[in-house]
């Protein structure tokens, strides 16, 4: 059952406004409430569960330890996305989706690999080798490969998830995802098809406040996904140590036990040489040799 407090929170963000009753999508009907002014107004007991569910498949990919990929390219959600992604330590993409970005992702990280060139020239000294007009060239693909895939540059495989907001605009990275097998976790408004969603989460993906409170929420279950996984290896590690010193101890015993054993057995093999060893014959007195007679 969704937390009246919680619900309250979402009501004072404005989660529950939809669009306009004339630009709805009939699938999203068993998540609006009622119609108010021209405008759909959403559940928000329902968008309360819905976010709570998220939350914890979020939390278990996280723990997992792969990457949830936040898109996010409409100018309401850029800079809270970007900032909320940044602190969960996750990849977002707030420009424009590059096309092929998960089912081409071989060439994408190309692109990243030939950025992350650039920087090791500049650092080892090779940029400045270069004319004038090679040093503008590549400084101008560096920006703009900054600013397309900056990003994304600590994601060496495909993501674990999707979390994006307003599925209608962002409906290529919605496709790339379904044809990966990729979940896809969203905010979908009024205005959208949940059909293709994994984890809808039905609510306003307008309104700046609104987007900044259920981003929140969602890094935050993230978050507690990363410090579950960071908890795991320290426990395990710690008891990786512990079990090491018990495995070395009866390793030392060993040889001290098997010393008596070596003497035990050696001990029957003296007593049997001493019993097969032959008794030595006692001497046989010599016969006396009879003298000879003296001449008469």
């Amino acid at each position: 059952m969704a937390n009246n407090t919680e619900v309250k929170e979402l009501l004072n963000a404005g989660v529950h406004f939809g669009h306009l009753t004339r630009k709805w999508n009939p699938n999203m009907a068993p998540y609006i409430y009622m119609e108010r002014n021209g405008i759909h107004i959403i559940n928000l007991y329902k968008t309360s569960a819905k976010l709570e569910e998220a939350n914890e498949a979020l939390t278990k990919i996280a723990a997992s330890g792969r990457k949830i990929l936040f898109v996010a390219t409409k100018k309401q959600a850029k800079d809270i996305v970007a900032e909320k992604a940044k602190n969960a330590n996750m990849p977002y993409i707030t420009e424009r989706w590059p096309g092929g970005m998960l089912t081409n992702f071989v060439t994408i990280r190309k692109a990243v690999k030939k950025m992350t060139h650039i920087d090791r020239m500049k650092q080892d000294g090779t940029f400045l080798t270069l004319s004038k007009k090679e040093r503008l060239a590549v400084d101008r693909t560096r920006a703009k490969l900054e600013k397309n895939l900056g990003s994304i540059t600590d994601m060496s495989r495909l993501p674990g998830a999707l979390f994006i907001v307003d599925t209608t605009r962002e409906h290529i990275a919605v496709k790339e995802a379904q044809k990966l097998n990729i979940p896809i976790f969203a905010m979908v408004d009024t205005n959208s098809d949940p059909r293709a969603i994994d984890y809808v989460i039905p609510s306003n993906d307008d309104a700046s406040k609104s987007i900044e409170k259920i981003i929140s929420s969602v890094t935050n279950a993230i978050t507690e996904g990363l410090a579950e996984r960071k908890s795991g290896k320290e426990n395990e590690a710690s008891t990786t140590e512990a079990a090491a010193p018990e495995a070395a101890a009866p390793e030392a015993a060993a040889p001290e036990a098997a010393a008596p054993e070596a003497k035990v057995a050696k001990a029957p093999r003296k007593r049997a040489a001493a019993v097969a060893a032959p008794v030595p014959a006692a001497p046989v007195p010599a016969a006396p040799v009879p003298a000879a007679k003296e001449e008469e």
